[in-house]
């Protein structure tokens, strides 16, 4: 999915000062019938890194139900939220065409309930599962956001 239509009127009002914005990352994992749990990633069609499914809250959308959401339009995989894993102010970041946004990240750890991932909405080149300890590289912020999901227990850490 694009920019979500709240993003593109806040941003028409506000041209490219700081937008603060509520951010969901969907850790989604699976076991499998030998015994190793893989997890759902997938391939961002403009960076060509491979990442959790990630997207924006809507206005007065619960954020489990936009990590739900999120997978679905992204991988088409319909999951179940287990824990929320982690809470992080993100750093601001730059888009190509100026408009800046700063994310109040909100990472969850989802369960697999059904669906073949692939992508769906544009966002993505490609959709696949991988095991827990053989993903691919991915970008720092978001190893980060994938490590504390996979980590046993329903504790949600909170940085310093």
């Amino acid at each position: 999915m694009a920019t979500p239509d709240f993003v593109l009127d806040l941003l028409a009002k506000i041209g490219h000062d700081l937008l603060w914005l509520s951010g969901v990352t969907a850790v989604v994992l699976r076991d499998t019938a030998s015994a190793s749990r893989e997890v759902l990633l997938v391939k961002r069609a403009v960076t060509g890194e491979w990442t959790p499914v990630t997207g924006i809250v809507d206005p007065g959308e619960q954020p489990a139900a936009a990590g739900v959401r999120e997978v679905a339009e992204e991988a088409g995989v319909v999951t179940v939220p287990e824990a929320l894993k982690s809470v992080c102010s993100l750093p601001p970041m730059q888009y190509a065409h100026g408009d800046r946004a700063q994310y109040l990240d909100l990472t969850f750890r989802f369960r697999y309930v059904s669906g073949d991932p692939h992508p769906t909405d544009g966002e993505n080149t490609a959709a696949a599962w991988f095991p827990v300890d053989a993903m691919p590289s991915m970008p720092e912020g978001m190893a980060a956001r994938e490590i504390s999901a996979v980590t046993p227990g329903d504790r949600c850490p909170f940085p310093n």
